[in-house]
This record gives C-alpha cells, sequence and structure tokens, in this order.
C-alpha cells in the first residue's frame, strides 16, 4: 500500500481533490468524482460548444452542464501523482463556474494512490490501487454492502479477462474507470509539468442518486469517426464499425456493469467484449443487463422504452445534428422495491402493476443519457466548418433497433 501526505495549508481551502470516478464503465477519457453529485473531464472545445448550445428539447437526456475548473498534476514526496482542482483560480479568472460551485461547498477527498511496478519478461505493468482509499470511494458511492475485494489489481492488458481471454461474470468492482484513470495520468505526467493548468469541465454525475447504479454504456450510430479524423482514424473507425453491430443495428456496447443481488457484485463488461458481439450476442447482453442475477427486471423494460421512445422524437427533430462517437447511457438501480420481485420464469411478459406506482416512482428509477459530444457537429458549431442536412439517420437506426430489442425482451420473444 502506497502513503499518504496531507496537502499543504494553503492548497486545502482551494483545492479539491479528485477522485477516479467508479461508475465509469466505458470510454477512453478518465472521468474523475469532483464531489456527491459532479464529475469532470478534460475540456474538449468541441463538447463545450455542444453544451453551451444545447437545444431546449435536449436538456433532459444530457447531463447538466455546471461550468470549467482548472486542473493540474502534483506529486507528493513519495512521487505519487494525484489531480487537483483548483475552483476559486477558474472562478476569478473565467468567471464561468456555476454559482452553486464555489470554495464554500469544496470538499477535500482522500487521496487515491496509484503506484507502477514493471514486472520481469513478458509481465506488463501492474498497477495496484490503496484498498482503503477505494473502499471510502466505493462506500461513498454505494452505500449499503461493501463490494469491494481487498486484493485488487488488475492487468492494463486483460482488464476483464481470464487467462483463457474469457470475461469473468462477477467483479467486486469494474476496474474500467481506474484504467482510464491511469492511462491519463500517464499521459498527463508525461506531456506536461506539474504546474500546467488543464481545463476540465463540470458535468452533472447522473448516477449519484443510485444505490447500486447499474448502466449500460451503448456507442449509438453507424458511423463513429468524427469530420475532423485523420484518414487513418477513419479507417480504423470504420473498420470497427464493419466489425461490429455498429453497422447492422446502429448501437454496439461499450461497457456495462449490472448488480447481481444474489452475489452482491457487479457483472461487468468492457468496450472489447461488446466489440465481438452478433446482433443476437446483442441481444443476449442486453437481456443480462436487466437480469439481477434472481430474475429479469421486468418493471423496467416499459419506463426504459417509454424514455427511449421520447429521446427518439427529440433527435428525429435536430436537424444538421450529427453525434458522432457520442454514447447513450441506461441506468437503473439495482436496489430493487420489494414489489418487483418476479421470479425468472414469469419474466417473458410485463407486469403491468409493476410499471406505476401511485407516485410514479418507477419511472424515477431509470434514466437515459447522451453523453461525450467531442465529435459532435452541428449548424452553428463555432468547432467546425461541415454542416451536414436533416437529423443522424445513424443515430436514429440504432435507436429504432433498440426499441424493437427491448420491446421483443418484453413480449418474451
Amino acid at each position: 500500500m502506497v502513503g499518504q501526505s496531507p496537502l499543504e495549508p494553503s492548497e486545502s481551502r482551494t483545492a479539491v481533490l479528485l477522485e477516479p470516478f467508479v461508475h465509469q464503465v466505458g470510454g477512453h477519457m478518465s472521468m474523475m468524482k469532483y464531489d456527491e453529485h459532479t464529475v469532470c473531464k478534460p475540456l474538449v472545445l468541441q463538447e463545450l460548444s455542444f453544451y453551451e448550445s444545447l437545444p431546449l428539447a435536449m436538456r433532459q437526456f444530457t447531463p447538466q452542464y455546471k461550468g470549467i475548473v482548472s486542473v493540474h498534476l502534483k506529486k507528493d514526496s513519495l512521487g505519487n501523482l494525484t489531480l487537483l482542482a483548483s475552483p476559486s483560480l477558474q472562478a476569478e479568472s473565467c468567471g464561468r463556474l456555476d454559482n452553486a460551485i464555489g470554495d464554500s461547498s469544496v470538499t477535500i477527498w482522500h487521496k487515491c494512490k496509484w503506484a507502477a511496478s514493471t514486472g520481469t519478461g513478458s509481465e506488463h505493468t501492474r498497477v495496484k490501487w490503496s484498498h482503503t482509499q477505494l473502499t471510502k470511494t466505493f462506500k461513498d458511492s454505494c452505500p449499503g454492502k461493501m463490494l469491494l475485494r481487498p486484493d485488487l489489481q488488475y492487468r492494463t492488458d486483460s482488464l476483464l479477462e481470464d487467462a483463457n481471454r474469457n470475461q469473468p461474470e462477477r467483479n467486486s468492482y469494474n476496474p474500467w474507470g481506474l484504467h482510464c484513470h491511469r492511462q491519463h495520468l500517464n499521459r498527463m505526467s508525461s506531456k506536461h509539468n506539474e504546474n500546467k493548468l488543464h481545463q476540465f469541465l463540470l458535468l452533472e454525475n447522473v448516477v449519484s442518486k443510485y444505490s447500486y447504479p447499474c448502466i449500460l454504456d451503448l456507442k449509438m450510430g453507424t458511423r463513429q469517426h468524427g469530420d475532423d479524423a485523420s484518414e487513418e482514424k477513419k479507417a480504423r473507425h470504420i473498420k470497427k464499425c464493419e466489425q461490429s453491430t455498429s453497422a447492422s443495428l446502429g448501437v454496439r456496447i461499450c461497457g456495462m456493469q449490472v448488480y447481481q443481488a444474489d452475489t452482491g457484485h457487479f457483472l461487468c463488461k468492457d468496450k472489447y467484449y461488446g466489440r465481438k458481439l452478433s446482433p443476437e450476442g446483442f441481444r443476449q447482453t442486453l437481456r443480462q443487463f436487466l437480469c439481477n442475477g434472481n430474475h429479469l427486471r421486468t418493471d423496467l423494460l416499459e419506463p426504459i422504452i417509454l424514455r427511449l421512445k421520447t429521446l427518439l422524437s427529440v433527435i428525429r427533430k435536430q436537424s444538421s445534428y450529427r453525434f458522432y462517437s457520442s454514447s447513450l447511457l441506461i441506468i437503473y438501480d439495482g436496489q430493487e422495491h420489494k414489489e418487483n420481485t418476479a421470479p425468472l420464469d414469469n419474466h417473458l411478459h410485463f407486469q403491468k402493476t409493476n410499471c406505476t406506482t401511485p407516485h410514479g416512482t418507477n419511472h424515477s428509477r431509470v434514466d437515459v443519457r447522451m453523453i461525450d459530444f467531442a465529435h459532435t457537429t452541428f449548424k452553428g458549431s463555432k468547432c467546425n466548418h461541415t454542416t451536414h442536412d436533416g437529423p443522424d439517420h445513424g443515430y436514429i437506426f440504432g435507436l429504432e433497433n433498440l426499441i424493437k430489442i427491448l420491446q421483443n425482451i418484453s413480449e418474451g420473444k
């Protein structure tokens, strides 16, 4: 276990120590936890442009944009790297921070440590994370049953695979966010000195209200490369789409975590698993996402489908928008209400009595959000010069297929 050194007194009044966001299930850019209701990520101008001109109809389907914060690397006396956010510095220089975010609400988090030790021979670099710090992080994120094993360790080349290249069915943690965080720290430390200020977007933590957030990250559309992609990158993304369900369904799985009530663990899948899936494999995995180890959560199907249909109607009206390489999150709480405990053999049809409650609480237990707009383009964007006509038909194709598959699951097909 690595040691811990406190912040300097002057830093403790103005800095926020950023934690890896333990519920990041997909993507390659590290998401950080700023506070209980806020995450942050490296600022990309095209994404900022999207949030600053977000159509009103889309706001219910995107995280709330909260502003910008300056972040810098810091090494402690033992050489451990951390990321520190400086909200007061950014607020003074740019004035873009949300008024709700200031020194009075800054929380100083425990440091999340990492230390790399290189093995010999063919072994790859390993990263060991402080069990104490990650236990705290998971306890904050998943109140109730402790989910973390004391032997938290993973290989960077096979995050969720065993020796036979099969992904395990159960995990006490989702290692993907930690993997992204480590890579991000490595990139930053190799390219920049400690005093370099980096701009990060502050966004709503869309899973903060869930006790055991079950998250499906879907890469939407039949095209993933942006208008500004190089020929090499364009060819690479086209190949990925052709070899996955992106081409056949307009959607592919980019990551997943689903709480298993029978074991108290999260079942996790990553983007490499999603790329290998056939259309039938995609359907089976979508069904798996809705199964908690005891039974299928049929109570969730109707509210998810209704939300997706609402999103579909909104996207159809967004002329010129192209959501290249963006993701769609489907979220629900793994902590099930007692009335929704139908056995597995009754999973084939909607149980209408479980789909609505007098106070409408069932609909609040599911959410659908669009994320990752670094390659999104639209008429009037400051960051690109290519203008497209009409709505994003590749995205619409993916949404329509996703809705059909969920409707088939609800009908027992």
